[in-house]
């Protein structure tokens, strides 16, 4: 108790010697220019939404992005991964190089020719996905005047 009771009154001393050296006038003045935050910190706030997608996307590419989830969907749930899995890579691509993705959706196309599906609505299906990746693919092909998509 009486060592808190020196401490406190060596800090009293201590600090009446800084008004003193300072001067009363110049500390009052410190003591005002102190000026409380007028916003919240940013810890406290809450963050905004994060866009997904780019907002420069152009809207062909859209289309061959949203064609390539949908074919890329439907092939993860017809047990079809490694298909899947290569249209989401050419699809991811083409955020940073979208004609190195183009060329590798084109190749995946290729790819799915080959797989069968017993049932015949499935079957179209397929067809109607892989034609609407195929046209869209096709087209931004020509608005970029990359080399010509042969047909099949």
């Amino acid at each position: 108790m009486l060592d808190a009771l020196v401490a406190s009154l060596v800090l009293l001393l201590v600090v009446a010697g800084v008004v003193v050296i300072l001067g009363p006038r110049n500390v009052i003045r410190r003591i005002g220019s102190i000026r409380r935050p007028t916003r919240v910190p940013a810890v406290f706030q809450t963050r905004g939404p994060r866009e997904v997608v780019p907002p420069a996307l152009n809207p062909k590419t859209q289309r061959v992005v949203i064609a390539a989830a949908r074919l890329s969907n439907w092939m993860r749930a017809h047990g079809h991964e490694d298909v899947a899995r290569e249209i989401r890579n050419g699809a991811a691509r083409m955020a940073g190089n979208e004609p190195a993705g183009l060329y590798a959706l084109q190749t995946t196309l290729r790819r799915i020719r080959v797989v069968n599906i017993t049932d015949s609505a499935s079957q179209e299906r397929l067809k109607a996905l892989v034609n609407e990746l195929r046209t869209a693919v096709q087209d931004r092909f020509e608005q970029l005047e990359l080399l010509p998509f042969r047909r099949p």
